[in-house]
């Protein structure tokens, strides 16, 4: 797996201070994408130890709230298995730091159904995961008042109720800059 690459102050990409990833390759090639470079597999530079190290060196911080995947599109079946690595890691070392997640596929329809390459791999991968950010972005959908995410179609998913409750539930601070509920 590549990665475009790594912030380790990040501000805008979940609750508090956070790493965040942003690997490569993604298929889905949303119009307005912000980071359209990061849709070619082969962008920026091969994921390794190493990177794994500095993720893990960067947690390790009292004002790290936790860890958010990004891309390109993490859920790419090629990018899972590396991740699910890296999550592993994570959880290991830091279990009560958060992971936040954002995808362009649909939670239900492509995650739960297990679509996207092993099943094994994406129920290993999902379960790590704390906050998921589904959908594609949708330029004409688009509203930089939104917290974390980028389009008024995305949905932020708090994964361990509804995985509990086996039924989609938002995530408690889903709503507008404004406090407007969307």
């Amino acid at each position: 797996m590549n990665y475009a690459t790594i912030k380790f102050n990040d501000v805008a990409n979940g609750e508090g201070i956070r790493v965040s990833l942003f690997v490569s390759g993604c298929t889905h090639r949303c119009e307005g994408c912000f980071n359209a470079e990061a849709w070619n597999f082969s962008y920026g530079n091969t994921f390794g130890e190493a990177e794994i190290n500095q993720i893990l060196n960067a947690l390790d911080r009292d004002y790290i709230r936790g860890l958010s995947l990004l891309g390109g599109e993490p859920f790419e079946p090629q990018n899972q298995p590396t991740l699910v690595k890296l999550l592993r890691e994570v959880r290991s070392k830091f279990p009560n730091k958060d992971v936040w997640c954002y995808t362009g596929y649909d939670f239900e329809k492509d995650i739960l159904a297990y679509r996207l390459g092993n099943p094994d791999t994406t129920k290993e991968m999902i379960s790590n995961i704390d906050i998921l950010i589904d959908g594609r972005f949708v330029n004409s959908l688009k509203n930089p008042n939104l917290r974390f995410k980028g389009s008024s179609n995305q949905r932020i998913i708090d994964v361990k109720k509804s995985l509990t409750e086996g039924r989609v539930v938002l995530w408690d601070g889903d709503t507008a800059l404004d406090g407007v509920s969307k």
